[in-house]
């Protein structure tokens, strides 16, 4: 039997959907192959064991993130503008996967170090490249002084929690789907100038 890619994407599709309801440990082969609409034979066919259908699930969604993050600090372009891309990819990637910050959250909080060993390697270099970056904008007077991590937990923490709090938000702001959407494009302007104007000297 050949398989089929149309097949191995819907299961990819199917077990990145159940993954990010029930998470590593709550999910089943049986819900996966359910969600995709074939039998349990004919997924275990395409994928021998739910940690390799996770671990490629989980590899994708990093994938997704991290390039584009990279090449944007790494970009040759003012430090401003490094904000102002980082600030709206990030979120442009959050709008096409909504769940991803929880399920990302959940899964590390709950096997760290197997998450460091599998998709971690060499990662930790995005966060320093950020930060001797932040350093020499500070050294050289362009902004005030600001600690990397700080400025790094800003960022993140600015972009992700709309997604993470978008059903209590929704509820007492009175925002329906749409309005939460135009809200988002908002963001990837409106976070960048907050952080800009907090350390723009």
């Amino acid at each position: 039997m050949e398989k089929n890619d149309n097949t191995q994407e819907r299961i990819l599709s199917s077990a990145r959907k159940v993954f990010m309801l029930k998470g590593m440990a709550g999910a089943r082969m049986q819900d996966i192959a359910d969600e995709a609409g074939i039998n349990k034979a004919m997924l275990h066919y395409y994928f021998r064991s739910k940690e390799i259908l996770f671990e490629m699930i989980f590899e994708q969604s990093l994938a997704q993130f991290f390039p584009r993050i990279t090449g944007i600090i790494d970009a040759e372009i003012p430090f401003f503008e490094k904000i102002e891309n980082f600030c709206g990819a990030y979120l442009a990637m959050l709008q096409q996967n909504p769940y991803l910050p929880l399920f990302v959250l959940n899964e590390v909080n709950q096997q760290p170090d197997y998450f460091k060993e599998k998709f971690w390697k060499n990662k930790d270099s995005l966060f320093l490249k950020f930060a001797e970056l932040v350093d020499t904008e500070v050294t050289s007077g362009n902004i005030k002084p600001v600690k990397p991590a700080h400025l790094f937990i800003n960022m993140i923490s600015m972009c992700i929690f709309p997604f993470i709090g978008k059903p209590m938000f929704m509820m007492s702001s009175g925002m329906d789907e749409l309005q939460f959407r135009y809200f988002i494009e908002q963001r990837k302007t409106e976070v960048a100038k907050f952080i800009i104007g907090s350390i723009k000297k």
